[in-house]
């Protein structure tokens, strides 16, 4: 009896295991892609992203932690522009640059997360008139070891960071159709 229960664990821990590895290898590129129609003109919605200092106005991590330390370096809405972030009580830390502009049609941004885990995903940010709106289409990657995805399968991360982008994506379009 004992040596059923045993194996039976066994096939169970190497089942979820496999399932895991799996589905890790699935998670080591991650790319998610979210767009919206704001009604603004464009030259709002870009510099709503483009200024860094505007990132407190649409940040879904600063509406989850309006307390976190933010400060910007360099000249910002210009290539080498950083918006650094210290948050969740010292637990979040990190900065993200931007790396090209096209000027309003597209930003591109790379992070360098170094709590609570590290990672440097890049954002880049389309713009294009749509009829009296503009749509904005914002492209998530993040790259990792399979370790790193091997844990974010087991966490969910992926799902999160879908419904944070979204979000971020919904705030930006509350502030630009604000002014």
């Amino acid at each position: 009896m004992k040596k059923m229960i045993l194996t039976t664990i066994i096939v169970i821990v190497i089942l979820f295991l496999a399932l895991g590895f799996y589905n890790a290898s699935k998670l080591q590129h991650i790319h998610i892609q979210k767009t919206v129609n704001i009604q603004a003109d464009l030259e709002t919605v870009y510099n709503n992203v483009v200024y860094l200092k505007n990132f407190k106005k649409w940040s879904p991590f600063y509406e989850v932690d309006p307390n976190q330390k933010t400060s910007i370096k360099g000249e910002d809405g210009q290539v080498g522009a950083q918006f650094h972030w210290e948050g969740n009580n010292g637990k979040d830390l990190g900065y993200q640059e931007i790396k090209e502009i096209k000027n309003l049609a597209y930003i591109k941004m790379e992070c360098d997360i170094q709590k609570p885990f590290k990672a440097n995903p890049t954002f880049e940010y389309a713009f294009s008139k749509n009829g009296n709106s503009v749509k904005v289409t914002q492209d998530f990657n993040l790259k990792s070891g399979f370790v790193d995805s091997f844990f974010m399968w087991l966490f969910g991360a992926k799902k999160d960071m879908s419904k944070m982008n979204a979000r971020g994506m919904e705030l930006l379009k509350i502030a630009c159709e604000k002014e």
